[in-house]
């Protein structure tokens, strides 16, 4: 269901992006930084294949996702502001957010803070949710949004290089969307490992800097 659903979003999307450009980049991203489940990993990419083209450019598609992704975000984080705890702890199973899943994003945000948000950016599944917990908590906007620009800058900035690497290539892909949702999820597999260990090193820093702290 989910690799029909990818195959329609990218034949639809190859369609608008010559004619909208970095607007499609930016709406696109602004949707994937909120719940709707539509992968970063298949939105850059492609656009960065028709900079290489020519078409637009690089440094334009990166400043569109990165604008596009911080206003989902900073959506994400007004609505769980808001909105409140209790209604998102009823109703939030309905989009897909037990109260468990809440909770313990709550508790990722409270204990690694702004940092947690700039490599919560970088990971997958946990950019889409990012923005509820640091809401609920009444983080910083202005953190808040300076580490999601960050972070959603690097990450795009590494999705136009992976797109290169992978369309750049290999540009028969265009005309097989199968195979080219295949090439994206394998090969991001790579850039997920690299992060994941990034975040690992993080998470490490952070307890050891704590246990110090309680010591003194």
């Amino acid at each position: 269901m989910l690799h029909e659903q990818l195959h329609h979003l990218i034949t639809w999307y190859f369609g608008i992006i010559l004619d909208y450009g970095y607007i499609a980049v930016a709406l696109m991203m602004a949707l994937e930084s909120t719940i709707v489940p539509i992968p970063s990993e298949v939105i850059i990419p492609p656009a960065a294949y028709w900079a290489s083209q020519g078409k637009l450019s690089h440094v334009g598609v990166v400043l569109a996702g990165t604008i596009g992704s911080l206003v989902g975000a900073v959506i994400m984080y007004i609505a769980s502001r808001y909105i409140g705890r209790p209604l998102l702890m009823r109703y939030g199973k309905y989009l897909l957010l037990p109260p468990a899943k809440i909770e313990a994003a709550e508790r990722f945000v409270e204990r690694y803070e702004t940092g947690g948000i700039f490599f919560a950016r970088l990971l997958p599944v946990v950019r889409h949710l990012v923005g509820i917990p640091a809401g609920l908590v009444r983080m910083k906007l202005g953190s808040y949004a300076l580490m999601t620009t960050i972070g959603s800058a690097v990450w795009c900035s590494v999705l136009v290089w992976f797109g290169d690497a992978v369309l750049g290539d290999q540009p028969n892909l265009l005309q097989d969307q199968d195979a080219l949702v295949k090439a994206l999820k394998d090969k991001s597999l790579m850039i997920a490992a690299a992060v994941l260990v990034l975040a690992i090193a993080y998470v490490a820093m952070v307890r050891m800097t704590k246990k110090k702290d309680a010591a003194k």
